[in-house]
């Protein structure tokens, strides 16, 4: 564990704010912009339409001097009726894509239209033979008829689309007023409209698949992200409400439960009146993680609390003047060291077997802030202690994990005990490290000159807590 201290450092104002650790995800839970999604199904369906609509413009422009040229060779009326009733569905099918509106409606209305134009066909140009080296300018408007059907069509009635339809220009094609062309060039331009058609459906419909597939997948891992955010949430609350237990309702409970003079029953009506008043702190909001304080302010609550404690503990501070840290910190390290400070008192030995005890506070640019509890008592052996018992696993370590700090917890059986709260947590340190002490701690006990011990102030009320 690390000696370094910063009572050399240089006075400046320090602002150091907490990793992206457990505790960063609580602001999960607030409002939040959602991701950005570069690819989704309205996307691409906006995407496929507007460039199916400019092809339908491109094909309606090249098939526009055909138009022109046989309604001069034939007259017909009915054949310019429909040209300009294709020509105004078009330019629908163009304005719907551009403003996102009836995109689906627009585009069938091609597909029908186009097929009606192939039914009347005969009918509209009559009898007037037609060369075989005209095809009829619905040829020209096969495909764009084709691609609105994969647009507005499910994909069974597209596919049956993309077939029907180059086979009902096939049969006028070979009437004598589509040119009268024979079996085997009528098919030639049947397979080719049907390969060109079946060719845009299937990219239609890769792409659409494509998209789905990526919003379902986007979608849950936003729900399972969610559902892991209120878990985090569930189990800090979880710990929060351990800690408030463990230290202030349960250490009542047992100090009542233990008085048996005036003075005991008056120490227990003080414990209980402090946990009232935490009960009542934990049911307000919780700090908000940007809000920053001096850590000055942390050392003087520890200052009191160490005046108030029913044994003497020696008060180190090495801290630079101007430190500060986010307001949540410096509640969990303050709580956390309480409770280490309970534990001192209530199982290092008390004070008839002449223990000694400190606390340190270090805080600097560089290390980042650390609060260090020693006493040179019995000691524990870590590995021993039971898993209900709350006050090192929730009380003291989990409560600073939660807030992106470490906890280190330097030990032996007859060898004292160190622990150390430190913050932030670098990437690679564990949580918590427990090491075996090799030696009593020399923070300001045995090998160092001790300063003055903080004596206690009979006003005060004793530190209050089960060591656990």
């Amino acid at each position: 564990m690390s000696k370094r201290t910063a009572a050399d450092a240089r006075p400046s104002l320090v602002t150091l704010r907490p990793r992206q650790t457990n505790a960063a995800s609580e602001n999960l839970l607030g409002e939040g912009s959602r991701p950005r999604n570069p690819l989704s199904r309205a996307q691409i369906e906006t995407v496929l339409s507007r460039s199916v609509a400019g092809i339908s413009v491109i094909f309606a422009l090249q098939s526009m001097p055909t138009v022109l040229q046989q309604y001069d060779e034939h007259q017909a009326v009915g054949a310019a009726a429909m040209a300009i009733a294709l020509g105004l569905a078009i330019a629908f099918v163009v304005v719907a894509t551009v403003c996102k509106v009836w995109v689906r409606v627009s585009t069938s209305i091609v597909a029908v239209f186009y097929l009606i134009a192939i039914a009347v066909w005969p009918v509209a140009i009559g009898h007037v033979p037609v060369d075989v080296s005209d095809k009829p300018w619905l040829w020209y408007l096969c495909t764009v008829a084709t691609s609105c059907a994969a647009i507005g069509f499910r994909l069974r009635w597209a596919a049956i689309y993309t077939v029907v339809a180059p086979v009902a220009y096939g049969v006028v094609r070979m009437h004598p007023s589509g040119g009268g062309a024979d079996l085997l060039l009528a098919s030639l331009d049947v397979l080719y409209a049907v390969l060109l058609g079946q060719v845009v459906l299937i990219i239609i419909t890769m792409l659409r698949t494509a998209s789905s597939n990526v919003d379902l997948a986007q979608s849950n891992a936003l729900t399972q992200y969610l559902y892991s955010v209120r878990q985090h949430a569930t189990e800090v609350e979880r710990v929060e409400v351990d800690s408030i237990v463990h230290d202030s309702v349960l250490a009542t409970l047992l100090s009542a439960a233990g008085a048996r003079t005036d003075k005991g029953a008056e120490l227990a009506a003080t414990m209980a009146a402090n946990a009232v008043a935490r009960l009542l702190e934990a049911s307000t909001a919780r700090p908000d993680d940007e809000a920053l304080v001096p850590f000055a302010r942390l050392c003087e609550r520890l200052r009191h609390e160490v005046a108030a404690s029913p044994v003497p503990f020696s008060f180190v501070d090495r801290s630079e003047p101007r430190f500060t840290l986010p307001e949540q910190v410096s509640e969990a390290l303050f709580a956390a060291a309480l409770q280490a400070m309970v534990n001192s008192v209530q199982h290092a030995g008390g004070t008839e077997s002449r223990v000694s005890r400190a606390l340190a506070l270090t805080a600097s640019a560089a290390d980042g802030c650390r609060v260090e509890i020693a006493d040179s008592g019995v000691g524990f052996d870590a590995s021993l202690v039971p898993e209900e018992r709350l006050g090192l696993r929730v009380s003291i370590q989990e409560r600073v994990a939660s807030v992106g700090g470490f906890v280190c917890v330097r030990t032996n059986v007859g060898q004292g005990t160190i622990i150390t709260l430190s913050w932030p947590r670098p990437a690679e340190q564990l949580p918590i490290e427990v090491e075996a002490a090799a030696g009593f701690p020399s923070l300001g006990l045995q090998d160092d000159p001790p300063p003055p011990a903080v004596q206690n102030d009979p006003a005060q009320p004793a530190v209050s807590g089960d060591a656990s």
